[in-house]
């Protein structure tokens, strides 16, 4: 039975119903203990989330849905190794790449954690080399620079680790990331680099991705052209992070030089496996385990704690309450912190692309909405840009807001006033102003009352927008590690909720499907009549200008 016609969902419908024009601005005047109520401290995190249009009805009556769901039944089996990937028949054991327990992970029968532990050993060995300059490049010298080349997986996370943890890379190497297939991307990284000193890491998991393996092809055109002799020359300069051995000597990449990894790592969750090579080239093999360790932390957290304690099944149970009862189409994710300025990138790719499904895991259409768009970007910068949207629009948008609290810089006033910024938005979101309140501040101004009426309605802020908060103390390997573990469980939770597969997506196939039919269409000199009209006058017009221009 899918979900909506369970008497739990039918519960929360009508609990909806009764209470979502209740304001939070009273629900905190009648309770002065809502926050205690509603935040959690983890080690150190605080998840609060007493700014939302919840009670402890509501957060019981999602409990019940959560576990109608099946949702611990679910985490069990993902931890277990079980094929929870239906569509492609594959486990999920991203978790066991951040075990440190004693505890075995099987899959078809067989313990996964000694080939885990044997490929963290050559990742750390071989990051040390590059590091300590035993690594040195074919004309001696070592090695300054790494173009990590991927795309999707394989680049957004590790890319936004490397930006999240430059503090921790004690200036050793560079770390560049290229991704998209438009030349300038891979021409931009290589102008100003030496191919002496420059190191090249090829993440794909079957080697054949085109946009890589584009901009492979180009880099090491640019490599061999400049200092290279013969393929053996590329030895020390080129690495690969796939699973297709074969295509990789094809490349000219050394069967030593490949790091291994395994099918049952899906993309979008593969920077805790070899795909994070970059991230703990630059900022270190010890820096990089702390991160796994704190992913490994929060594990335990969301398999054992109690779903109304839990961080990641509540921030998803809180997200099922605005997406299916509030019909909220977006949630926004502002982090203030600089460090985190890709973060929402990232999150755009875990969330989207796991929750972007339609019909459930048996194959029937979904009757209620899945997924959200996610987006945002750093606050203040936000403050400026969309914050009026949130404030004043018409439409509800929850947002999480995230913040560090050390203070980096403790001789200037830079975090105090970050800060406040934070703490201010979360309240104005849920408190508003009132009519009465306006009027009242006008007043005070001393304006002409018929000046004060006529701004009065544009002065007025309706409230009552939801808000999480989550709080670190210091952003650290380890909690950012935490950080995007807890995000992924989430994900996971809202999957698990919805019946469908947060694992597979073959949204992105069709569009690649075409662009091979496409690409040769380009080359031709005839024109294209083979699609619609439309397709084929953009073809066709784009051949007529490209090179008149």
């Amino acid at each position: 039975m899918e979900i909506s016609k369970s008497k739990e969902w039918h519960d929360l419908q009508l609990h909806y119903e009764n209470t979502h024009n209740v304001k939070m601005r009273d629900m905190f005047d009648a309770d002065m203990y809502r926050f205690e109520e509603f935040s959690i401290v983890h080690d150190d995190f605080l998840f609060d989330f007493s700014k939302n249009r919840l009670t402890s009805e509501t957060i019981g009556l999602l409990v019940k849905l959560a576990e109608k769901a099946g949702l611990q039944a679910k985490i069990d089996k993902m931890f277990a190794g079980k094929k929870i990937n239906t569509t492609e028949q594959r486990a999920v054991l991203h978790t066991a790449l951040r075990n440190f327990s004693d505890e075995p992970v099987k899959t078809d029968g067989v313990n996964v954690m000694p080939g885990i532990r044997a490929v963290r050993e050559h990742i750390k060995n071989f990051v040390d080399a590059v590091r300590s300059g035993a690594w040195l490049g074919v004309t001696g010298k070592r090695i300054t620079d790494v173009v990590n080349i991927g795309i999707g997986g394989s680049d957004l996370g590790p890319a936004m680790a490397s930006t999240a943890l430059k503090h921790f890379s004690g200036n050793l190497l560079n770390v560049h990331y290229v991704s998209n297939v438009d030349s300038t991307d891979i021409l931009d990284t290589l102008e100003n680099l030496n191919p002496e000193t420059t190191l090249f890491v090829i993440a794909s998991k079957t080697f054949t991705t085109q946009e890589t393996l584009t901009n492979a092809k180009t880099a090491k055109k640019w490599f061999m052209s400049r200092i290279a002799h013969i393929e053996k020359d590329m030895t020390n300069h080129f690495v690969a992070l796939s699973t297709n051995e074969k295509a990789c000597v094809e490349f000219g990449i050394s069967p030593n030089n490949m790091f291994h990894f395994w099918d049952w790592v899906g993309g979008r969750y593969s920077m805790w496996s070899a795909i994070g090579l970059s991230v703990a080239l630059y900022v270190g093999y010890e820096n990089f385990e702390e991160m796994l360790k704190g992913a490994f932390e929060a594990d335990e957290h969301f398999r054992s704690a109690h779903f109304r304690e839990n961080i990641p099944v509540l921030m998803a149970l809180i997200s099922v309450w605005y997406n299916n009862f509030f019909g909220a189409a977006s949630q926004a994710v502002i982090a203030y912190d600089q460090n985190l300025l890709k973060f929402t990138e990232y999150l755009q790719q875990l969330d989207m692309e796991s929750l972007g499904k339609s019909v459930t895991l048996s194959g029937e259409k979904l009757a209620i909405n899945s997924g959200q768009i996610i987006w945002g970007t750093i606050g203040t910068n936000a403050q400026h840009s969309f914050f009026q949207l949130l404030h004043q629009g018409t439409r509800l948008v929850p947002a999480d807001f995230i913040a560090t609290i050390k203070n980096n810089d403790p001789e200037s006033d830079h975090k105090a006033i970050l800060l406040s910024n934070f703490f201010a938005q979360t309240e104005a979101l849920m408190r508003g102003k009132t009519e009465e309140e306006a009027l009242h501040e006008l007043r005070s101004e001393m304006k002409e009352e018929a000046e004060i009426l006529k701004l009065l309605p544009h002065k007025v802020f309706e409230g009552n927008k939801p808000t999480n908060t989550i709080l670190i103390n210091e952003l650290t390997p380890k909690s950012l590690g935490k950080l995007i573990a807890f995000y992924e469980h989430k994900v996971f939770t809202e999957g698990a909720i919805w019946d469908i597969n947060p694992f597979d997506q073959w949204g992105v196939e069709l569009g690649k499907q075409l662009a091979k039919r496409i690409l040769p269409e380009l080359a031709a000199d005839c024109r294209v009549h083979s699609h619609d009209s439309s397709t084929n006058g953009l073809i066709n017009y784009s051949k007529t200008k490209r090179y008149s221009i």
